[in-house]
């Protein structure tokens, strides 16, 4: 199921997910033959002793049934239809060159058991673990790294992003033999090991790139390297996952006792409150409960009560996703500032969290909080101001119509805020509520969460209401580089195109030191303000869980960065639950003869927030 104030879309660290095709090695990736000798004072490094963090108790075994409020519109990653939720089961099934480990952020071994940093700040080189294969059995070699830049330049891709980032980013791939090799940046990088883990793609199966490619890949499942691979589909109703047996990466320290489950089954169920009544039934296996009628209401029912389901609250220390109103400024009405200020000023945010949140959540008060020193602390959200409202309207030269709506000549302040969760309404009607106070009127659309991405993607939208995933560092050039705006398929869903943020950006991008790209993010999220295309509202340093007692965690029940204790798949903080067959049948007598167990409510508040001073209700 969609967790609740998770982004659409998902940045899977700061790895990019890569695909390579065979062929003739170009100008851009060197040949054995072609290659220089590795530098002779290399230093290679490795880390095998940071702690683990799955649990020794783990098993193997049992079959996860998760829910899906849309069926993927495709199975490819980059390219049309792509950027949805459910790219990142396919991503996380890809392992990278190296990974992060979630509590000490230091890195650790996926495919490369060694790295190494060049002197130039540029390049780092890896050694690969020989025993790593693809899902058919191919070892993985050097070559399926190296042909990255042909394919993430390709115009048949048709994903500008990649295009543009691939051309501008990464230089070459240099392959020595079947199992070093070395990834060269375009310019020397403080956090370089951030942008050069990529991720290997089978040239033993891609063929010659054509016109044909998102037709031909659209519904294709390409071997991978993680632990699962889709066994089985049927298109609008189910995926299924498969556990590999003889998986190379299953002895690994980090990823030991992880991955537990044999099967992981999606089946989609469009409607939220349709999939708890799926979830009390046994039928899913988890559900979360971020959502505090969930968690304060509805969890007040007979499968909690009596024991059969346990409830969790585990609080994270995280980048917080930019979740929020999106004010796209090629809309007309968007384009004066003023009435992006007092559109702001209009949104009550305080009142949904008091009044529809319980007061669980807390105010987001700019897009980037969470990020250490890299977070401007300094903004301040705009708050809810009916005086503010009136005097940045009457600046605009607007004035109140006979309904108390603000107008302008033909123009009315009325615009459409799409969204896509049945559970997000209550909070939007407070805010269309009080929103009308201010003489704005909303319109709110849901649509299915796949819809809603394709339309804001295509710039269609007045005002989305959405959360971005986070990423190790700041990302602003995706969202806020006017290389991105009016044109479809970028995350620059507000337009934003303004020469002064250009040149930020560019410097932040192409900034060695540590200090003045913290400077640069500090002065780059002021700016992002100053322009007021995003309106933030809610943070949720949190995750909250109901799950079956047959389904376990480790003593520890997550780390510092997850967001999702049931995540299957993920490189950096999935798999840590398994199945206990025991408990199963246990539960399952228990059930059938009408006994009870003592109700089990968990609250871990081992990784909190210092800022938090939340009291637990």
């Amino acid at each position: 199921m969609p967790k609740e104030e998770k982004s659409i879309t998902k940045t899977v660290f700061a790895f990019i997910k890569v695909f390579l095709v065979a062929g003739v090695l170009s100008s851009n990736v060197q040949s054995y033959a072609g290659a220089p000798e590795l530098p002779k004072d290399i230093k290679w490094l490795t880390n095998d002793s940071d702690p683990v963090f799955a649990s020794d108790d783990a098993k193997k075994g049992g079959t996860f049934h998760a829910a899906l409020m849309s069926f993927p519109m495709t199975f490819r990653i980059v390219g049309p239809d792509s950027n949805d939720s459910f790219r990142n089961a396919i991503l996380d099934n890809q392992k990278s060159l190296i990974g992060i480990h979630p509590n000490t952020l230091n890195i650790i071994p996926e495919i490369a058991t060694h790295w190494a940093f060049g002197k130039d700040k540029k390049t780092m080189y890896f050694k690969l673990n020989q025993k790593a294969r693809w899902s058919d059995g191919v070892p993985v070699t050097a070559r399926d790294f190296a042909y990255t830049l042909e394919f993430m330049r390709s115009k048949y891709i048709v994903a500008p992003w990649y295009n543009d980032y691939y051309s501008k980013e990464i230089d070459r791939v240099i392959v020595y033999d079947d199992y070093t090799l070395a990834v060269v940046s375009t310019k020397a990088e403080p956090d370089l090991y951030l942008k050069l883990g990529l991720i290997p793609t089978p040239i033993h199966y891609y063929k010659k790139l054509g016109e044909d490619f998102v037709r031909k890949y659209n519904w294709e499942i390409v071997p991978n390297t993680g632990a699962y691979r889709i066994s089985d589909f049927v298109k609008g109703k189910s995926i299924v996952f498969k556990r590999k047996k003889d998986w190379w990466g299953n002895d690994l320290k980090y990823f030991k006792n992880r991955y537990n489950v044999d099967r992981i089954i999606f089946t989609v169920i469009r409607d939220n409150n349709m999939i708890w009544e799926y979830f009390k039934k046994g039928i899913i296996d988890e559900f979360n409960l971020t959502i505090p009628e969930y968690w304060h209401v509805k969890s007040k029912t007979p499968v909690i009560e009596n024991g059969y389901v346990h409830r969790i609250w585990f609080f994270n220390d995280t980048q917080q996703s930019a979740m929020g109103l999106w004010l796209n400024q090629d809309k007309g009405i968007f384009k004066d500032i003023n009435v992006r200020y007092a559109f702001a000023h209009a949104m009550n945010v305080e009142k949904v969290i008091e009044k529809v949140l319980r007061n669980d959540y807390f105010r987001l008060e700019h897009g980037f909080m969470g990020y250490g020193r890299y977070s401007n602390e300094k903004i301040k959200a705009r708050r809810f101001n009916l005086d503010k409202v009136d005097f940045h309207m009457k600046k605009a030269g607007w004035k109140r119509g006979a309904d108390g709506i603000w107008e302008k000549g033909k123009n009315r302040f009325s615009v459409e805020v799409v969204y896509g969760y049945d559970d997000h309404t209550p909070r939007l009607v407070v805010l269309k509520e009080e929103a009308k106070k201010a003489g704005i009127e909303l319109n709110l659309q849901k649509l299915d969460p796949a819809a809603v991405f394709k339309k804001i993607l295509e710039k269609k939208h007045d005002v989305a209401w959405m959360g971005w995933s986070t990423s190790f560092r700041p990302q602003f050039w995706e969202h806020f580089h006017s290389v991105n705006a009016h044109k479809p398929q970028t995350n620059n869903i507000t337009n934003t195109d303004d020469p002064d943020m250009d040149k930020l950006i560019d410097a932040y991008r192409n900034s060695l030191e540590e200090k003045e790209r913290i400077n640069l993010s500090l002065k780059i999220q002021q700016k992002i303000h100053d322009l007021g295309v995003f309106v933030p509202t809610f943070m949720v340093p949190y995750t909250r869980d109901a799950y079956w007692r047959w389904w376990k965690l480790p003593k520890v029940p997550g780390t510092k960065n997850s967001t999702d204790l049931f995540d299957p798949f993920s490189s950096m903080t999935g798999g840590l639950f398994w199945f206990d067959s025991k408990a199963y049948d246990e539960t399952k007598k228990a059930m059938k003869k009408d006994e009870k167990f003592d109700p089990v409510t968990i609250i871990d508040e081992t990784y909190k927030m210092k800022t938090i001073t939340m009291k637990i209700q």
